[in-house]
């Protein structure tokens, strides 16, 4: 149903949605930046290399970006009069996408520790099955969440807006899904740190030559998730906070700041850092072969 209204009281409304919509078009310049900037990179890494799960996902992951870039945000969730109507399907679709790019950048996670892990077997079976439990615990949840939610076009003073009307549960159901997702990635961060910590106490113990490479590669692994993780709690501390009741009702500038900020944080988390987990590990081992006539240990971990 739409809602039509020239009431001056809706004013601030409608300056809060124009301000934040002007986040969007920051968001569109950081990665198309970064792609600008990562595209030697992508050409060499990607596509002249063998294909595997990883260049899928790395793919996937780029192509649901400009999807949802203009399919769905330039007529979803906000407007500067280019939006004429809201669709529920690019509403499904918007947050669908989300979970979809967040699982796999999950399996991307999976098999850098899979390799960190040297191939363990024991260590790949438990990181799917916390991976699928907490996966399918989140997309229950956010379907519940989504099915109670209403997408409804107001027309405020001539200017279409799009926005999603939420019930406090919701919103209950929405933060659960972040700190499941939470729990998963200070898992992932701890298990790394606790491999990569091992190996270098046993490196410092055989000398500082023996194992080299591998030490090297691990702390290639390391300094990007420790990136990506940064960026991830970054994004879970601007989300739970602007869930709360007071700041989701405010139109105030303060709030507006944050949920631009918050949409240009998970962006990047999502399609510039998560990406730059295949692209870090690929470009340092294409730097080792240049160097070096013979194969090396670093095999088992390339992907």
């Amino acid at each position: 149903m739409t809602f039509i209204s020239n009431d001056p009281s809706y004013w601030p409304y409608i300056s809060f949605y124009i301000f934040t919509s002007y986040w969007q078009v920051v968001m569109v310049i950081v990665v198309v930046y970064d792609w600008v900037l990562t595209l030697g990179q992508e050409i060499e890494l990607i596509w002249r290399q063998r294909w595997s799960l990883m260049t899928v996902l790395y793919l996937t992951v780029h192509t649901l970006y400009w999807n949802t870039v203009f399919c769905c945000y330039s007529s979803g969730n906000y407007a500067i009069g280019i939006a004429d109507s809201c669709s529920a399907t690019m509403f499904y679709t918007e947050n669908g996408t989300s979970m979809a790019v967040n699982a796999m950048l999950g399996v991307i996670m999976i098999a850098r520790l899979h390799a960190m892990y040297q191939g363990s077997r024991t260590m790949l079976m438990f990181l799917v099955i916390i991976f699928l439990a907490i996966n399918i615990a989140c997309g229950v949840i956010a379907a519940i969440g989504l099915n109670d939610a209403v997408e409804e076009e107001l027309i405020l003073s001539g200017i279409y807006v799009c926005t999603g009307v939420y019930s406090g549960d919701d919103q209950l159901l929405f933060s659960m899904t972040w700190i499941l997702n939470t729990v998963w990635e200070v898992l992932s961060l701890c298990l790394s740190v606790c491999v990569a910590v091992k190996h270098f106490r046993e490196r410092r113990q055989l000398g500082p030559l023996t194992g080299s490479t591998v030490g090297d590669c691990f702390r290639v692994l390391i300094q990007s998730h420790v990136l990506y993780f940064s960026s991830f709690v970054g994004v879970s501390c601007l989300q739970l906070t602007l869930i709360s009741p007071e700041i989701l009702n405010s139109d105030s500038i303060g709030v507006s700041i944050l949920g631009g900020a918050l949409e240009v944080l998970l962006i990047m988390q999502m399609f510039v850092l998560g990406p730059r987990l295949i692209l870090s590990v690929r470009e340092y081992h294409t730097k080792l072969v240049a160097y070096s006539n013979a194969e090396t240990s670093m095999n088992s971990i390339v992907f």
